[in-house]
């Protein structure tokens, strides 16, 4: 058996790998999109990103590609998908129930953002810029829904005569699991973990990650592979004083952006939690993300993913994601309001690297004004407005305009969606004994590195960094 790294190597975005077996069954683990270039992530033609076109161009076949496992929803493991299916695939695509839920509207929002993104693009292109076509459309995300087969976590089923698959609750998002694979080729069963994307354990809504069954080989995330977030106890208390010092204090705008799946409902459930506890300052709250406001209706159609926290706090709260100052906006015009709003409030909008969607806006018209503050509540990529605010930049370029960045600028990792260092550790120091090697993938190389030494100095035997397009014998 071969595998092909095709995305998310020495790269934070784009997850996409490839099995190939010896009978040249190809299986492909998620079909990322690249993000984090700019306002048009991967497209070609962007001077200085290396991974300029990513998005269009494939290390493999599609046509060829016998079926897909996906691990979970986010748009940097499923926004290929439909790309995929336009580009002549047509097997299986396996995911847990919630995630297939979760792709049917995130797929379709990723579409229409290609749609827009490229209407924009040739109605303002210079003469002589070659006329740009999405990614894929609507339809093709119609296509891809049909191919979907979905599976319980817990639940061992075959994909291949010789190979069979079993989700476990990943902890991460709604719907994400570990991928553990065991293959049979000749005499010998191959036992392959994918960790997708680890979550954090005592986190609010989700039960905590599950640690896989033993494997041989493990391909193995390290977003924070160098480093703690910030403890539970003191985020609760941190976000009260950064809510109390903007809009009571400075009378001014609280601006989350925030990814519309997982980060947007966790801090939702924590502002309900400060309302009822009668906490959080009278101001309105604005989810300001038609995606989030769907992606909050998946949420409390799928309550077997919860944790024992959040089915006890519905026995009081039957709703917790709403209460009488929060509002979910998903017209435009509702939108655009919101920026002649001079009242201090809280606005919680999509995405949270800043690159795309409302957040632009908010953005745009609120950096320059000292009243406001920006909180950024996860990993933002270098290129992206987050991830220069990160930085510490003292201005942006933004939709065509220099901006100075007067508002404050705040970080909460801990409000991260991913393990950090010790967490990840504690979800796979189970395979020590078992595991023969690991590769790791979606992380920055210089986290890669640190997360290696860290795993060696516990005692795995054998940890590498692939690159793109690098192919492993197993």
């Amino acid at each position: 058996m071969k595998i092909k790294f095709c995305g998310a190597a020495r790269e934070v975005t784009g997850s996409t790998h490839l099995l190939i077996l010896d009978d040249n069954t190809k299986i492909l683990l998620d079909c990322g999109l690249y993000q984090g270039g700019g306002d048009d992530d991967g497209q070609a033609g962007e001077g200085g990103n290396p991974l300029a076109g990513f998005n269009e161009k494939w290390m493999f076949n599609p046509e060829e590609i016998d079926c897909l496992v996906l691990s979970h929803a986010h748009i940097d493991h499923t926004g290929r998908v439909p790309k995929l299916v336009r580009d002549g695939f047509r097997g299986t695509i396996y995911s847990t129930h919630a995630t297939r839920d979760l792709c049917a509207i995130m797929l379709l929002d990723s579409a229409k953002i290609q749609e827009s993104d490229t209407e924009r693009h040739n109605r303002k292109k210079a003469f002589a810029d070659p006329e740009r076509k999405p990614l894929y459309e609507v339809e093709d995300v119609t296509q891809a829904i049909e191919q979907f087969v979905s599976y319980n976590y817990e639940q061992w089923f075959n994909i291949h005569p010789n190979v069979r698959v079993m989700y476990r609750d990943a902890g991460h998002i709604l719907g994400s699991a570990s991928v553990n694979l065991e293959i049979r080729e000749g005499d010998r069963t191959i036992r392959l973990a994918f960790t997708g994307d680890i979550g954090r354990p005592h986190r609010p809504i989700l039960g905590d990650p599950l640690p896989m069954p033993d494997a041989d080989y493990v391909i193995c995330e390290s977003t924070y592979g160098d480093r703690d977030h910030e403890a539970a106890p003191s985020e609760f208390e941190h976000f009260l004083q950064i809510v109390h010092h903007t809009c009571v204090e400075k009378k001014g705008k609280l601006i989350i952006p925030a990814f519309s799946v997982g980060r947007t409902q966790e801090i939702v459930y924590m502002l309900d939690q400060l309302w009822n506890m009668g906490r959080l300052p009278k101001v309105p709250v604005y989810v300001d993300s038609p995606l989030a406001v769907n992606a909050t209706e998946v949420f409390v159609n799928h309550p077997e993913c919860f944790d024992a926290d959040i089915h006890r706090y519905m026995l009081d709260d039957e709703n917790p994601f709403g209460f009488n100052e929060l509002f979910y906006m998903r017209s435009t015009e509702a939108s655009k309001k919101l920026n002649d709003n001079r009242q201090p409030c809280i606005i919680i909008s999509a995405s949270g690297m800043m690159n795309a969607g409302r957040i632009r806006h908010h953005l745009l018209n609120n950096i320059e004004n000292k009243r406001n503050t920006f909180l950024i509540v996860g990993y933002c990529a270098p290129n992206t407005p987050g991830g220069q605010l990160r930085a510490g930049a003292k201005s942006l370029y933004i939709m065509g305009q220099n901006k100075q960045v007067i508002a404050d600028i705040e970080i909460m990792d801990s409000f991260s969606a991913h393990g950090d260092r010790g967490e990840m550790y504690d979800f796979l120091k189970n395979q020590v004994d078992s595991c023969r090697k690991i590769w790791l993938v979606h992380g920055t190389l210089d986290r890669q590195e640190k997360w290696r030494d860290y795993l060696l100095e516990k005692g795995f035997r054998a940890v590498d960094i692939p690159q793109l397009g690098e192919v492993v014998e197993v």
